[in-house]
């Protein structure tokens, strides 16, 4: 994807494997601000505090922290150390976990002296396979866009919760690659952006993302999610994934469930785009999801820029107010319409996803 003008992913190797870049994604839309980690430990945090986020990109971003653990020491001990501490960031997203262990289980196949490289060159497959990956969801997710777009026989209207766009990922996005795809090819096209509070990935992530690409779109409070489709003014939502269970349940940014349910009860299909990577093949059923409890100051406090250009964060309850902060919900299976996977479209169960991927029906 491009920010004015230039093509950018969201993680790219820098100096030389010495180091990483990633766009520091607390920052927008104010700030565009590429910053440059060189160690495990600083991608661990970039994790935890959100620099990096989205399944896919997590992932990723995890995948090189391993990688840089590599270059300061090989040993199995520090790198299996390493791979504790960058899962132990984010427990709700699947990715995260299944790609430091898949990195740490091919470096560790190497030569100690060969183990840095080996690393290197596993995250940066990663994130290659994550592009293609996203690039096949957006394919797939164009040609329903398509289908429900010749339906109406006018301009589509879709909603879309949180952000599931490329810089959730690593380039393309999930929920957002079929929308970008459509808009490139000239499908008539309106995104309704949840606001996603509380952190507001919505309004200050997918609204700049939308608007640096040229895709229109409106930004709305979160619970007017529900009027828009009484009044018929959505045609389909289409949201992104942390991990999905094994019978099609799906947890995402908390939020989620709510628009399933209205979506349901107005019988506008409801869409989950996810790769592979974010499946979980062990887990049977969303309750067993780990929901992340995440920092009181997320829902007290907001952060945006005053009339004089400054950035600044105050306090929007009265001092001392209890909070609880879940960062996600599980949206039962029964109320998604389908799955857009880098395989195709399925059903959300298990005979729907092991059909796409059958070398799992054993797993």
């Amino acid at each position: 994807m491009k920010v004015q003008g230039r093509a950018w992913r969201t993680i790219e190797a820098a100096q030389g494997g010495a180091a990483v870049a990633i766009i520091d994604q607390t920052r927008l839309p104010f700030r565009f601000e590429v910053l440059t980690l060189r160690t495990a430990d600083e991608v661990a945090r970039a994790i935890s505090t959100m620099q990096v986020r989205g399944a896919p990109l997590i992932g990723a971003a995890g995948a090189w922290g391993l990688a840089l653990a590599a270059r300061a020491d090989a040993s199995t001990a520090a790198l299996e150390s390493a791979a504790r501490a960058l899962i132990a960031t984010r427990p709700t997203a699947i990715n995260l976990r299944r790609v430091v262990e898949d990195t740490l289980r091919l470096t560790l196949a190497a030569p100690s002296e060969a183990r840095a490289e080996a690393a290197r060159r596993a995250a940066q497959a990663v994130c290659d396979d994550e592009v293609d990956r996203s690039r096949r969801i957006g394919e797939h997710g164009h040609a329903l866009l398509r289908k429900l777009q010749a339906e109406k026989q006018g301009r589509l209207d879709v909603l879309t919760h949180c952000n599931a766009g490329w810089l959730a990922t690593v380039d393309y996005g999930t929920a957002l690659a079929p929308l970008y795809l459509a808009h490139d090819a000239g499908l008539p096209l309106h995104v309704w952006v949840d606001e996603t509070r509380p952190r507001n990935q919505g309004a200050s992530l997918t609204a700049w993302e939308l608007g640096q690409h040229g895709v229109p779109h409106t930004l709305i409070v979160d619970n007017a999610g529900g009027l828009l489709m009484r009044q018929r003014k959505v045609d389909a939502c289409i949201v992104g994934t942390d991990r999905v269970t094994v019978n099609g349940d799906v947890c995402n940014k908390v939020g989620t469930y709510l628009k399933a349910l209205a979506a349901f009860d107005n019988d506008v299909p409801f869409y989950v785009a996810a790769p592979e990577s974010s499946i979980d093949w062990t887990m049977t059923k969303g309750d067993q999801v780990p929901i992340e409890e995440r920092a009181a100051e997320e829902v007290t406090h907001l952060t945006g820029v005053d009339a004089e250009g400054l950035l600044r964060t105050v306090r929007v309850t009265p001092e001392g107010t209890g909070v609880s902060n879940p960062g996600f919900d599980v949206t039962p299976a029964r109320l998604v319409t389908g799955l857009i996977t880098e395989r195709g479209v399925c059903p959300a169960s298990r005979d729907g996803l092991t059909g796409l991927f059958p070398e799992r029906r054993g797993g």
